[in-house]
């Protein structure tokens, strides 16, 4: 009879992958018992968490989650199951909990009519209470810190959310795995929010116009530190930072010095507390180079990058959007193996609407809508094309690359993929989720989706082709899977390739290389 009972037990409650929102010390944790409503079946345990429908207990039969409403509680420990409020707590990047979190909030609760008291949180940071009527249903607390504590919050269970402004590293990816939070780079952890980029900014009166990505590289490192350098005046380089631990700086690093193999100097470098005292400093700082996120500019200049081939790519919106900005910044929600309070995850669900991406771009962020750009919207992308075109065969994929594309629409949507490897990067597996579930809510239907595959221009052009068509071939199919509730029959799906026909950027740099490497999604 026990082993039916089991059985029993193990088809009608969840494993312990999944977890409550509420975290009792050992000293609040209480026994419990848990009886199926006919009295068949008894289950008793410690109380570890509820989420306002699942119960989380510690059982003989291991952790488990069980839903409150096929069973009845019994014990000091049994939560009210009318009085519940949801918890959410996120942690993570400063410029997000001081300004885009806060705001989402604020949306949220005003489309869904909620009252949303705010308070500070004796911390710092800021709670909202959320509440239906005189009834309060929810505490959504928000820690601005930075990326390196948002993790460590995750890791040590306070905060249920991390908001990064870059990807989760090897060794907190393993301790989030050790700790039970589940594999966090996979694409039901963790996805975009939005888009920012990094800008290299100067004083409005300094006579640098331009630089390069190695020339950013060897300020960050130290071995560029004179203005001559840059075509400017025979004076030293004051470089300025947000404070250490910051993900704009990790990010830098990431995209800057990492392929290289350089390090961030230490000496000589002014750090700024916060964005706006940053942009503050170097626009009244005429020897000042700072890096800053396209929200936050304020009075400073940015400069444009080029490279040797004279290629120039501007922190544009629709530049950032498509990613053709080789310092294009996605801005990561991380979310553990566990389950969040139904609260909580319409809240979620609310990032992802239209009336969401209003609120983003409202904050100077770049949003997460598919736009559908003309061809002749992309002039710097067509002088690149034609600049870098040899011979007959070159100018002969370049003319078949215009008939192709004139009659098409180019999706802001594209995909890029990692240093060295054939996996897409972690912004691009976030978009791929993204078109699969715009496909299975019929956005597409009627209409063909071309996927085309570009190259850098290293090696000869034909293997380049051949390339190019297997990544816009493996993209098409990653969406494919992706949209399991989508049958697609609605859409149809396409591939092309023009392999190094339109570079982004020049190929003498990892930089460059790195972002002609690509598959768009063109529609018609």
């Amino acid at each position: 009879m026990r082993q039916v009972r089991a059985a029993i037990i193990a088809a009608l409650f969840i494993p312990g992958t999944l977890s409550g929102l509420l975290f009792p010390t050992s000293a609040q944790a209480q026994d419990v018992t848990l009886r199926s409503r006919d009295g068949g079946i008894e289950l008793s345990g410690t109380m570890l968490g509820f989420d306002g429908e699942f119960y989380r207990i510690d059982s003989r039969y291991g952790e488990l989650t069980v839903d409150a409403s096929g069973v009845l509680c019994e014990g000091v420990g049994c939560p009210s199951l009318t009085d519940f409020v949801a918890e959410l707590r996120i942690s993570g990047a400063a410029t997000m909990g001081e300004l885009l979190m806060p705001a989402l909030v604020e949306s949220f609760a005003q489309r869904n009519g909620y009252g949303a008291e705010r308070s500070t949180l004796a911390e710092g940071g800021t709670r909202f209470s959320l509440s239906d009527g005189d009834r309060l249903i929810g505490r959504f607390d928000i820690a601005p810190s930075s990326t390196d504590e948002g993790f460590a919050d995750l890791l040590a269970d306070e905060a249920d959310i991390v908001v990064a402004l870059r990807e989760i590293r090897p060794a907190e990816q393993e301790l989030a795995r050790q700790a039970g939070l589940g594999d966090l780079t996979r694409p039901n952890r963790s996805r975009v929010l939005a888009l920012d980029a990094l800008l290299p900014v100067v004083a409005p009166d300094n006579p640098v116009t331009e630089v390069s990505m190695p020339q950013l590289a060897g300020i960050l490192s130290g071995e560029v530190d004179n203005w001559q350098a840059l075509g400017g005046p025979d004076a030293p380089i004051v470089l300025h930072l947000p404070r250490e631990g910051s993900g704009l700086v990790q990010a830098l690093e990431d995209q800057l010095l990492q392929p290289p193999a350089l390090s961030l100097r230490s000496a000589e470098t002014l750090r700024h507390q916060s964005a706006a005292a940053l942009s503050a400093a170097v626009a009244g700082d005429q020897l000042g180079l700072g890096f800053v996120s396209a929200a936050e500019i304020g009075n400073s200049r940015p400069v444009v990058l080029t490279g040797t081939c004279g290629f120039h790519l501007r922190g544009t919106r629709q530049a950032i959007k498509t990613e053709d900005y080789p310092l294009t910044m996605p801005v990561f929600v991380y979310l553990p193996a566990r389950r969040l309070p139904k609260l909580a995850r319409e809240f979620l669900e609310f990032t992802r609407s239209a009336p969401a991406q209003i609120v983003i771009r409202r904050a100077n962020f770049v949003d997460q809508t598919p736009e559908e750009l003309p061809l002749d919207a992309q002039g710097d992308r067509l002088s690149n094309a034609i600049a870098v075109a040899e011979g007959e065969d070159g100018l002969a994929e370049l003319k078949r690359l215009v008939a192709t594309l004139e009659p098409m629409r180019r999706l802001t949507t594209s995909f890029r993929f990692e240093a060295g490897s054939s996996g897409l990067d972690a912004q691009s597996r976030s978009n791929v989720q993204q078109l699969a579930r715009a496909l299975e809510l019929g956005e597409y239907d009627g209409r063909t989706l071309v996927f085309i595959g570009f190259s850098d221009g290293q090696g000869p052009s034909t293997d380049n082709l051949k390339i190019a068509a297997e990544r816009a071939a493996s993209v098409r199919d990653a969406v494919v899977a992706a949209a399991e509730a989508s049958d697609l029959a609605g859409i149809t799906l396409e591939t092309d390739a023009f392999g190094e026909a339109m570079p982004m950027a020049c190929d003498d740099t990892v930089w460059g290389r790195q972002v002609n490497r690509r598959v768009e999604v063109w529609l018609r």
